[in-house]
């Protein structure tokens, strides 16, 4: 998953960022709501964590923004501001949740799974096809009928952007962004190599090429 940090903090950016890549998701940090916006143009991302104290442009500023631009992309707010009135604007103004600092980062995550679950419209904790499950909590997989699979956080990464999407096609580019964050350099085969570890667990028809497009997993059955 690729997650957009806006924080001006530059200690608890470091945190939130370190603590989400080693969850397995490819995290970006912009300082300002200016950059965000601007990020916010390419590439696609999955979630927002949007703090409110940043300089220049306030964020529930930057959120009006970001929800008249898009409805649908999940967004968080992470802030010190307590007051039942931020709140109250913040999760009117269009945010998924509002987090309060100072937290812990696993209960973070577990906020961040849970609106992804919301926004999907399914409330099990476990993404799935029919024929092969994920726990995006313990980054374990399993075949409906078998046992779970511990993953690395690449195999995580590359088997849940797939299975956010049964049945779509995704290209190298698109599985490179869920994998990468700016500044990570990229290996040209990771996605081959990590679709071919996926193969040896579970099988070789788990993840589907499409010659010329990308490798999808089948539709839910």
């Amino acid at each position: 998953m690729r997650v957009l940090l806006v924080e001006d903090d530059p200690m608890i950016g470091a945190a939130i960022q370190g603590a989400l890549k080693d969850a397995a998701h490819a995290a970006d940090w912009v300082k300002n709501g200016t950059d965000a916006l601007a990020a916010l143009e390419f590439p696609h991302y999955d979630l927002v964590l949007l703090d409110l104290g940043l300089p220049g442009r306030d964020g529930l500023d930057v959120l009006t923004q970001i929800r008249a631009i898009d409805t649908k992309l999940p967004l968080l707010i992470v802030t010190a501001r307590d007051a039942i009135e931020d709140r109250l604007r913040g999760l009117d103004g269009g945010a998924d949740d509002y987090v309060l600092k100072p937290f812990l980062m696993p209960e973070l995550l577990a906020r961040m799974r849970a609106v992804l679950r919301r926004r999907s419209g399914d409330a099990t904790p476990l993404l799935g096809n029919g024929v092969i499950e994920l726990n995006p909590a313990s980054k374990e997989a399993r075949l409906t009928d078998g046992v779970p699979q511990q993953l690395s956080n690449r195999e995580f990464a590359l088997l849940h952007a797939l299975l956010l999407r049964p049945g779509a096609i995704l290209s190298r580019q698109v599985l490179e962004e869920r994998i990468y964050g700016w500044g990570d350099e990229v290996d040209s085969n990771m996605v081959e190599f990590l679709i071919h570890g996926l193969r040896r667990k579970f099988g070789s028809q788990i993840i589907k090429n499409v010659r010329g497009m990308g490798w999808m997993v089948s539709r839910n059955v």
